[in-house]
Formats: structure tokens, C-alpha cells, sequence
């Protein structure tokens, strides 16, 4: 599936990272990597409502852009695992920001609430 992106992007940084990041998954993707790396299965079982196919199409993408590496171990059964590069570990703190402005805004919202049970480290 081709990317959506914004016509000429590459002028405005805005649109720039809102065509890495901006899709409901990316960002997620990104926060359940940040403290190690985690398999395909595992990220699928965290994220409640992606399909497999659209799994593998943001992962794929987040790795063309340089935020995450995917290492293949070869093994029987296959094992392949996804882990944050510089570049990903960079965008950690733009997410906490996003985080605590969500958190200000919306007291009312629970993170106990949350799905997602792997915490993103300060």
C-alpha cells in the first residue's frame, strides 16, 4: 500500500514529520519499542485492532525513514525482532510531550485504562 502524503512535504517541516509519524500506529509502534527490542508477535498482541498487514506496512515504513531496525535471526522458526535506532530513540521525548499535554487536557483520561503495558522510560 502506497504511503498518503502530503503534497510537497519537504517544504514545511511540519508536513515532513506528519508524513513519518502520521498515522494512529507509528507513534505507537515507536513507544512500545523504547525500552527493547520486541517481535512481530508480540507487537501484534499489544496493539489491539492492527492487522497484520498493516503491521508489516508501518513497520516497513518506519524503517525506510531510519526509525527502527529490523534484525532477522536465522533461526527455525524464523525470528525477527524490531528495535529503535538513534533517529527512533530521538523522537522518545516529542511522545512524552504529547503524553503530558494529553494528561494536562484530559485529567479524566486513565492510563490504567490503556492497553499498552509497556512503559516508555524518562
Amino acid at each position: 500500500m502506497a504511503r498518503k502524503l502530503f503534497e510537497n512535504k519537504d517544504s514545511c517541516a511540519m508536513l515532513h514529520t506528519i508524513n513519518i509519524i502520521g498515522t494512529k500506529w507509528k507513534p505507537l509502534i515507536l513507544y512500545l519499542l523504547a525500552n527493547k527490542s520486541v517481535r512481530f508477535g508480540k507487537l501484534l498482541f499489544f496493539m489491539e485492532g492492527v492487522s497484520r498487514k498493516v503491521l508489516t506496512d508501518q513497520l516497513r515504513e518506519l524503517e525506510e525513514d531510519g526509525f527502527i531496525l529490523r534484525q532477522k535471526f536465522g533461526e527455525v522458526p524464523p525470528r525477527v525482532e524490531y528495535s529503535l535506532t538513534e533517529k527512533g530513540k530521538s523522537f522518545l521525548p516529542v511522545l512524552k510531550q504529547m503524553y503530558d499535554w494529553t494528561i494536562e487536557w484530559n485529567p479524566e483520561i486513565s492510563f490504567m485504562d490503556c492497553k499498552i503495558v509497556l512503559p516508555v522510560e524518562d
